[in-house]
């Protein structure tokens, strides 16, 4: 089984450059890291090219111009461009525990995705990584939240089983899946534009076309950095095709993956 790292970004470098310290330093690497950029500038490529130059990774740097909040287009695109059968997501504004990858496809089963845990860093915390680019973050570090989020346990990491509905605690920031499920729902829904549900209403696919859904709780963790709230003025068409895909039991839309394959 070959595995790629997709792990999305827009205009935010400094915070970038952390996370990549952070698969630097990951106990599994995957085969692949595929850097879904959603229209950065020079300063973001800067960062993936000295990235590029230092590591004996495969990275691939897959951009597309940026026109607002497209982040079902850049996945759809760097996942087009990935022949890796495991595909592990991330943001650019997170760091990786250091057996993120490794949790992943220990757990891995097939026709089942996965989601992890979210351990938010406040404000402080998160400015001063971000200004020292150096971080070691654990349950008992001070600045984090809801920091039982942050115990890894790996004996207790299989106790929950795969189901068959839609957890509210899917985030793209922490999840994976079989690029053969992917595909088979045309993934991304590209008709949703600005943030929001494009992680749900791609899951709530899969689940529609019978793959199943495993919580990994004390394993894979990743630690978000503090942001202001993105713009959420669009949210409610997206949760209308969210809807919509839920009420008709929607597996396949048009608009996705399979016109950049």
């Amino acid at each position: 089984m070959t595995s790629a790292l997709v792990v999305t970004t827009y205009n935010w470098p400094e915070a970038l450059s952390i996370q990549l310290k952070s698969i630097e330093r990951l106990t599994k690497l995957p085969d692949q890291v595929i850097i879904a950029d959603d229209g950065s500038g020079k300063e973001t490529l800067e960062v993936i090219e000295q990235f590029k130059s230092k590591s004996d990774l495969n990275v691939k740097h897959v951009w597309h111009e940026d026109r607002g909040f497209r982040r079902s287009a850049i996945l759809n695109k760097a996942i087009a461009q990935c022949d890796a059968d495991y595909i592990i997501q991330s943001d650019g504004d997170c760091i990786l525990h250091h057996s993120f990858v490794d949790d992943h496809l220990r757990h891995s089963a097939a026709n089942t995705y996965l989601h992890g845990s979210r351990v938010n860093i406040q404000k402080e915390l998160a400015d001063k990584i971000l200004e020292s680019q150096q971080y070691n973050l654990n349950v008992f570090s001070q600045g984090i939240k809801k920091r039982m989020r942050a115990l890894h346990l790996p004996v207790l990491s299989t106790m929950n089983k795969a189901e068959q509905f839609l957890s509210k605690k899917i985030r793209g920031c922490n999840l994976s899946y079989w690029r053969k499920d992917f595909l088979n729902v045309n993934g991304y829904n590209e008709d949703i534009e600005g943030w929001g549900k494009e992680d749900s209403e791609l899951i709530l696919r899969m689940l529609n076309s019978g793959v199943s859904g495993k919580r990994l709780k004390f394993a894979a963790i990743v630690f978000h950095l503090w942001h202001k709230e993105q713009d959420k003025s669009g949210v409610e068409a997206n949760i209308r095709l969210e809807e919509k895909t839920r009420n008709e039991n929607i597996s396949w839309i048009e608009n996705g993956v399979a016109k950049y394959l």
